[in-house]
């Protein structure tokens, strides 16, 4: 296959071929079940090895009728449940798809960034520092690139790469990862055929979902249910047997009692409210790179932002140039028509200290001016050559670029950086330091990022090992200016009144970090700099977090060190970061925040959470939607809880008083039809508390269910429970058929299940507000609900297998009167007890 130009890339159609002819660029690791799987997981659940068992009992009592009929039921429940998995299994799988790593790829001619999935061969990649390769690729250009190839060699040690030669050296492979620099590469290889797809099948059997301590609590709570349920069964099968003879009779009452009690919907009720949840934070421009994250949102405590880009729009624009005592403003670069020849120097060397081919938005701004200003002048170098570059460090706030061109004898070397640091590089003498620190700090006060410019030449052979080897000369002072995004000052207000305390952590100067501070509406009484945390001891450093929400010339390194201590004080952290070196911080973060457009591989990969849109608003939302999905899952397991309570009572009180049964397997079977769609896709969807964020967060390790919110579903069931059997007492002492009276009773239980669905939206009294903020899938619900309540009651083929009759005019009256009684009983119960608490 010929390479295509470097200019140009592939074409929009000829990269469809390509995936149409090779396929997708990943590996067979998809963990994604299959149809049949599912099916087959769903068949071995216990409530439908129960359902199966009393199938098997009806067809050993000459029942076949009624056996068929509720082996019907169990194939339309299983079909219903495989749905439902189907469902949240697509939204994993849209979500695994997002969080797949990105390519920036040249596809006709543009620089487009696509899904690492659809890379083809032929494609041409542009890769930067912290970017994962996404294909086995030849290297057309590079520049100081290096790669940590460890995932394929396993050795830890850096692998410097370059386009010349035709061995190792001048290839990348996928699954590795750039330590530093840039490289435009050719995909030769994707999917299956890369190094990293041929030992791909070792891959194949691990298990990237961890189960989350929530997730661990609700397992906890379903198997201790379960062993409550088999012994119940197992004592009400030897009662029944007692008390009234017949084996097969007892195990069909038993196994309805464990139908019953078998908590079997709350497993399904967490893996639906987080997949569902996670879809709608993607829908919010938030990615959710694992679901753990969605519960520990609502518990935050403290959010750590960066300033560029989070809270500004990183917009970087010139906006101020000194030189001297000579000061600019700039309005605009088209404004400025002629630039002052006595600050051409500086534009030069500001952008000879920045990359050639720019991301970072300040790099970006001084070439966009340049290229306005300088146009046709000799201060722009398009024929030199970037010989050597001196990163930043923590120790030294500056980078330098050395430049070669045939013209001079000697080197250029331009640097930009903090003030402070430029000075420092420049030995500038105390007076002219002083001036220019002054002249930072007003630029930095008018909200301003400021940095320092110096040049200087060099004739020697070999390149010294630091900046400080070289004889800087300063040259001025250039203050960019990055707007603040409007939504956020409103969004850091709500982040006060949830209880949430929000620390921006900066590289800027202190002084552009106080007044971007103020424009938020963050406290910036005190500013802590990198250098004074550093120097702080650990006792002292509790003290100050408590006092200071603004730190200013932070490295990534000491933002990893704010997130310990803060979580040694038990606060639990949300983090927002970018590079590769924010990686460690990000990771440590009980919830790590990334940013989706200008945050790195490495960044996305450690972090829980992305944020498509590199948008503050879009945290505070999310945390708005996690605090939403934990009420909503927390009322659904009260719901649970409470309709499982009359279930019990009407299998195993009949049997106590010698009444009639009411309940038998397919009565339970067509239950679960109601609730399991009730106490998953209703609360999920579910709008909850307007006064979400208005509340405290809730406390790390907090119980799902409070020893206060068990008794509220154990009292709204028992109740739900006495009303029943109340009912049922009432029709068989007035020699109301059996038939009747079971029928109306049942039709009462599912009544009263109906409305616990208004009174489980809140813990708390609600009266007529417990019917608004409804959400659509409620009254779809309850009206297919009580339509096939109806049917079964009514319609008399349906109706036979249940042991039904059509009900009198009176009885249905009775029926909707004790379901309106009962609304107000619910809401009372929850009065009574929210005054008993306070």
């Amino acid at each position: 296959m010929p390479a295509p130009m470097p200019d140009r890339g592939l074409s929009s159609a000829k990269a469809a071929a390509l995936l149409q002819r090779y396929g997708y660029n990943e590996l067979a690791t998809d963990q994604r079940r299959a149809l049949l799987h599912i099916v087959r997981e769903v068949a071995c659940e216990p409530m439908f090895l129960l359902l199966l068992a009393a199938g098997g009992l009806y067809f050993l009592t000459g029942d076949r009728h009624e056996a068929l009929i509720l082996l019907g039921f169990v194939c339309v429940i299983i079909a219903v449940t495989v749905v439902q998995e189907r469902r949240t299994e697509h939204a994993l799988a849209a979500l695994r798809d997002l969080s797949s790593p990105r390519a920036l790829a040249l596809r006709d001619g543009v620089p487009l960034r696509i899904p690492g999935r659809e890379v083809v061969p032929g494609d041409l990649l542009m890769l930067s520092e912290g970017d994962r390769v996404p294909a086995d690729a030849r290297i057309l250009e590079s520049h100081e690139l290096a790669l940590d190839e460890s995932l394929l060699s396993g050795e830890s040690l850096t692998v410097f790469k370059h386009a010349a030669g035709q061995g190792s050296d001048a290839q990348v492979f996928a699954g590795t990862l750039l330590s530093s620099g840039q490289a435009l590469i050719e995909v030769y290889a994707t999917g299956p055929a890369t190094e990293l797809g041929r030992i791909g099948k070792s891959l194949q059997g691990i298990d990237s979902a961890s189960r989350s301590p929530l997730q661990g609590e609700i397992a906890a709570l379903t198997r201790r249910l379960a062993l409550i349920g088999v012994g119940l069964c197992l004592v009400l099968t030897l009662l029944f047997i007692w008390l009234r003879g017949g084996y097969l009779e007892g195990l069909l009452a038993g196994i309805t009692l464990a139908m019953g009690i078998l908590p079997q919907e709350f497993p399904v009720i967490m893996i639906v409210f987080l997949a569902l949840g996670a879809r709608r934070l993607a829908v919010a421009r938030v990615l959710t790179r694992r679901l753990s994250a969605i519960e520990a949102l609502g518990c935050a405590t403290v959010l750590c932002v960066d300033k560029t880009g989070t809270l500004t729009q990183n917009r970087m624009a010139v906006a101020a140039l000194v030189v001297g005592d000579e000061w600019l403003d700039v309005p605009d670069a088209a404004a400025l028509a002629d630039l002052p020849e006595s600050f051409h120097p500086l534009l030069e060397y500001a952008v000879l200290a920045s990359e050639t081919e720019p991301h970072d938005p300040m790099e970006r701004a001084f070439h966009a001016l340049a290229n306005t200003c300088l146009a046709g002048t000799e201060h722009l170098h398009p024929d030199w050559r970037l010989a050597h570059e001196y990163e930043l460090s923590p120790e030294l706030m500056a980078m330098s670029h050395l430049w070669q061109s045939r013209e001079r004898s000697a080197d250029t070397v331009a640097s930009k950086g903090a003030p402070e640091a430029i000075a420092d590089l420049c030995h500038l003498p105390p007076a002219m330091l002083d001036k220019v620190l002054a002249q930072a700090a007003q630029l930095a006060d008018r909200g301003l990022r400021v940095l320092g410019v110096a040049y200087a030449r060099y004739d020697g052979q070999a390149w010294p090992a630091g900046q400080h080897d070289f004889d800087f000369e300063f040259v001025g002072l250039i203050g960019l200016a990055d707007p603040l995004r409007a939504e956020v000052p409103a969004a850091v207000a709500q982040c006060h009144q949830a209880g949430i305390r929000v620390l921006m952590m900066t590289g800027d100067h202190p002084r552009t970090a106080r007044a971007i501070a103020l424009q938020a509406g963050l406290p910036a009484g005190r500013i802590l700099t990198g250098s004074e945390l550093q120097a702080l001891p650990a006792a002292r450093l509790h003290a100050e977090l408590a006092e200071v929400d603004v730190f200013a010339r932070v490295t990534p390194q000491q933002k990893l060190l704010l997130v310990q201590a803060l979580q040694a004080q038990g606060e639990l952290v949300a983090m927002t970061g970018d590079g590769v070196n924010d990686a460690p911080a990000l990771k440590a973060a009980h919830i790590g925040i990334a940013m989706g457009k200008r945050g790195t591989d490495v960044a996305r990969e450690a972090a829980a959470l992305v944020l498509l849109d590199d948008d503050f608003a879009a945290i505070v939302g999310a945390i708005r939607l996690g605090r939403r999905i934990f009420s909503n899952l927390r009322q659904a397991m009260i719901y649970t809880l409470a309709v499982h309570i009359p279930i019990i009572g009407l299998s195993i009180v009949p049997v106590l008083l010698g009444m009639p049964l009411v309940l038998a397997p397919l009565h339970i079977a067509f239950l679960e039809l109601v609730i399991d769609p009730a106490c998953s896709v209703v609360f999920e969807a579910d709008k909850g508390s307007p006064h979400l964020m208005a509340q405290a967060p809730r406390r790390q390790g907090d119980p799902l269910l409070s020893s206060r919110q068990l008794v509220l579903s154990l009292s709204l069931g028992g109740l739900a429970t006495l009303m029943v059997i109340a009912l049922y007492g009432v029709l068989l002492a007035q020699a109301t058929a059996v038939d009747e009276a079971r029928t109306l009773a049942f039709a009462a239980l599912l009544l009263l299940n109906s409305v616990l669905i208004f009174s489980s939206r809140s813990s708390g009294p609600q009266w007529m507000q417990a019917f608004s903020g409804l959400s659509p899938v409620t009254y779809w619900v309850l009206s297919a609900s009580l339509t096939a309540l109806l049917a079964i009651c009514l319609i008399p083929a349906l109706a036979s297998p249940f042991g039904f009759v059509a009900p009198s005019l009176a009885g249905w009256l009775g029926v909707c009167v004790l379901g309106l009684i009962g609304f107000l009983g619910f809401e009372s119960v929850k009065l009574l007890l929210q005054r008993r608490w306070g």
